[in-house]
C-alpha cells in the first residue's frame, strides 16, 4: 500500500468515543459548529451545495480576491493587484508573496504558493490536456452554469507571481466569478504528488490550502475537524481548533446550542428564533442575504412541457399562506427571481396570483380536466431560501389536491437529493440558491441558462435560446443602464415562460453561544470563522 494512502487512512482511523462526551470536549480545546449536512467534497470547485460550502469554503482556502460585503468593492486577496486590459479581454492577476500551502499528515510543501497553482487550478475547469480536467466527471458545476470553462482562452505564466488570463471575450462579471467561494486556489504541487502515486481521486476529498484552518479528520455523519493554521499568511488565528458536529435535524441541532454542546448552529428556523431569544447566553445573528428560494419544474418532462399546466400550478398554490406558515414572517415574497435589493430588480406585476378557479380552466385547457398525479422534491435541510421544505411542500399538496392534482412529496438524504435532482429525476422541486456576489448574473446563469442545464444545476431542466442572448448581451457591457435592460427583459421572461416559481427570499439566522465572537455573516457567500474566537 502507499506510504500517502497509509497516512490518509491514518486520519480517518481515529478512534471514536461516545459522541457527546467528545463534542463537550471538543468545546473545551476551540469551537463545535452544528452543521446540517455532510460535505459533499471538499474541493469548492466541484459543489455548490452550500452546506457544503459553508464548512470547507473560506475556512480551507483562499481565493484570488473577494468582493468587500459593506461597498461590493473588490479587494485583494491571494491577488495583490489586478489590471483589465482596454479590451477587456485580457486580466494581469499580481500575487502575493509568502503564502504558504498546508502542511498535513499526507503533504509537505516544498515550495511557496505561487502562478504554477493559479495556472493548474482554473486551467482544471477548461483545458482537458490537465491532468484533473477529468477527474471527477469533469464536473465543474458553478464555473460550468457561468460559462467560465468556455470563457477563458488560455492562462499566460508571466512570471512566478504574475499570471494573465486571456479571455475569448470581454465579460462584465468575469472578476465576480473570480471572488465566489467556488473560486478558490489550489496546489499543484499537491496535485502532482498524487498523479506520480496514481491516487488522482483523493484530490478533492483530502484537501490543501492556503487558508486559516488545516483539514484533520472526517467521519461522514458525525464530524469534521479542522486544526489552526499556525503560517497563516493574512492574521493568527485564535482558536486551536475547529469541529462540525453533523446535526441534520433542525431540532436536534437546537438542542444541543441549548445544552451547550454547540458553539455556533446552521440555520435556526424561524418557528424555533423566539425559543432562543429567551437565553441571555445565545446570541441570534439576522442579517439580509441575496437568495431566493423557488418551485422548479422539469419543464422537458410532460405534462410540465406545457405552460398551461405549469400557469395552473402556479395559480392553484396560495403562497400567502406559505409565507406565514413557513417564514413566519421573516421573509419577502418574490416579485422576480432577484431580491429587491440587487440593482438589476424589477418587480413583476404579472406573478401569478392565488386563483384556484383560474388553475382548474388551465388544466382543462391543457387537456388535463382530471387532473393528474406528480412529485414534488422536498430538500431534507433547512436552509437560508427555504426553511422548511417539507412544511412547504405538504401545503402546496393540499392546494393542488383542491384542483385534482395529486402530489407526493419526495426527500432523501441532502447529497443524494442534490445529485438526483441534477439528473432530473424530479417532476418539480423546492430548491434556492444563495449568491456569492451582488452581481444580478449570479443568479440568472447559475440557475437557468442553458449551460446550467447541462451541468445539472438547472433544475427546471429549461433552455432558452433567445433567455441566453439577453444573458449574454448583459455580460458583454459594462453599461449598468444597459445592462439593467436586458436583465429586466430576462426577468419578464421567466414570469412569462414559468420554468420556476419564485416563491420567497429569506433571512439569513445564526446562533451562537454568547461568549463567540468573530464570525462572519454577510449578504453574500457562505459563513466564514477565519477570526473566530471565545472571550
Amino acid at each position: 500500500m502507499h506510504k500517502l494512502l497509509l497516512a490518509l487512512l491514518s486520519t480517518s482511523l481515529i478512534g471514536c468515543i461516545d459522541s457527546k462526551e467528545e463534542i463537550l470536549k471538543e468545546k473545551n480545546q476551540g469551537l463545535v459548529y452544528c452543521a446540517e449536512a455532510n460535505p459533499v467534497s471538499f474541493n469548492p470547485q466541484v459543489t455548490t451545495t452550500g452546506s457544503t460550502i459553508d464548512i470547507i469554503a473560506n475556512q480551507l482556502y483562499d481565493r484570488l480576491i473577494s468582493i468587500d460585503p459593506v461597498t461590493a468593492e473588490f479587494q485583494s486577496e491571494l491577488a495583490t493587484d489586478w489590471k483589465t486590459s482596454k479590451d477587456g479581454k485580457s486580466i494581469t492577476f499580481t500575487l502575493r508573496k509568502d503564502v504558504k500551502f498546508h502542511t498535513t499528515a499526507y503533504f509537505t510543501p516544498s515550495r511557496d504558493f505561487n502562478a504554477d497553482d493559479v495556472i493548474f487550478t482554473f486551467s482544471r475547469l477548461f483545458d482537458v490536456y490537465n491532468p484533473y480536467h477529468f477527474v471527477g466527471d469533469a464536473n465543474y458545476p458553478y464555473f460550468q452554469s457561468v460559462g467560465i470553462d468556455q470563457l477563458i482562452r488560455k492562462i499566460v505564466r508571466v512570471s512566478d507571481y504574475q499570471v494573465r488570463f486571456e479571455l475569448f471575450n470581454a465579460e462584465s462579471s468575469f472578476l465576480a466569478n473570480m471572488a465566489t467561494d467556488f473560486a478558490v486556489v489550489l496546489s499543484q504541487e499537491y496535485a502532482m504528488q498524487l498523479k506520480a502515486s496514481e491516487q488522482t481521486n483523493l484530490f478533492d476529498h483530502y484537501p490543501v490550502g492556503t487558508g486559516p484552518y488545516i483539514y484533520k479528520e472526517y467521519r461522514r455523519d458525525h464530524l469534521v475537524r479542522f486544526y489552526k493554521n499556525p503560517v497563516y499568511w493574512k492574521h493568527d488565528v485564535v482558536l486551536d481548533q475547529l469541529v462540525y458536529d453533523i446535526t441534520p435535524n433542525g431540532t436536534t441541532r437546537i438542542a444541543k446550542m441549548l445544552t451547550k454542546e454547540c458553539d455556533v448552529t446552521a440555520h435556526p428556523s424561524s418557528a424555533q428564533l423566539s425559543i432562543l431569544a429567551q437565553r441571555d447566553d445565545i446570541n441570534v445573528e439576522k442579517e439580509t442575504n441575496l437568495n431566493i428560494g423557488y418551485w422548479a419544474f422539469n419543464t422537458e418532462r410532460p405534462p410540465f412541457d406545457d405552460i398551461r399546466v405549469r400557469q395552473a400550478l402556479a395559480h392553484a398554490i396560495d403562497v400567502d399562506k406559505i409565507m406565514q406558515a413557513v417564514y413566519y414572517g421573516n421573509g419577502i415574497r418574490a416579485q422576480s427571481i432577484l431580491p429587491p435589493t440587487s440593482w438589476a430588480f424589477e418587480p413583476q406585476a404579472n406573478i401569478p396570483n392565488f386563483d384556484p378557479a383560474l388553475a382548474k380552466k388551465l388544466l382543462i385547457e391543457a387537456g388535463l380536466p382530471n387532473g393528474f398525479n406528480m412529485n414534488i422534491w422536498a430538500m431534507p435541510v433547512s436552509r437560508i431560501y427555504n426553511p422548511n421544505a417539507r412544511k412547504m411542500a405538504e401545503l402546496m399538496q393540499s392546494d393542488l389536491r383542491k384542483i385534482g392534482v395529486k402530489v407526493s412529496i419526495i426527500e432523501y438524504e441532502w447529497n443524494t437529493f442534490i445529485q438526483r435532482v441534477g439528473e432530473h429525476r424530479h417532476d418539480s422541486v423546492l430548491l434556492g440558491w444563495a449568491a456569492d456576489t451582488p452581481d444580478p448574473d449570479n443568479f440568472f446563469s447559475p440557475l437557468l441558462s442553458c449551460t446550467a442545464t447541462f451541468s445539472g444545476k438547472n433544475a427546471a431542466n429549461w433552455c432558452n435560446p433567445q433567455f441566453d442572448s439577453l444573458l449574454n448581451q448583459a455580460l458583454s457591457t459594462t453599461d449598468i443602464a444597459l445592462r439593467k435592460q436586458y436583465y429586466d427583459a430576462a426577468q419578464s421572461m421567466i414570469i412569462n415562460e414559468l420554468p420556476l416559481i419564485p416563491i420567497a427570499h429569506g433571512m439569513r439566522f445564526q446562533a451562537s453561544s454568547a461568549d463567540v465572537e468573530g464570525i462572519t455573516l454577510g449578504p453574500f457567500g457562505a459563513i466564514s470563522l477565519a477570526n473566530a474566537r471565545k472571550k
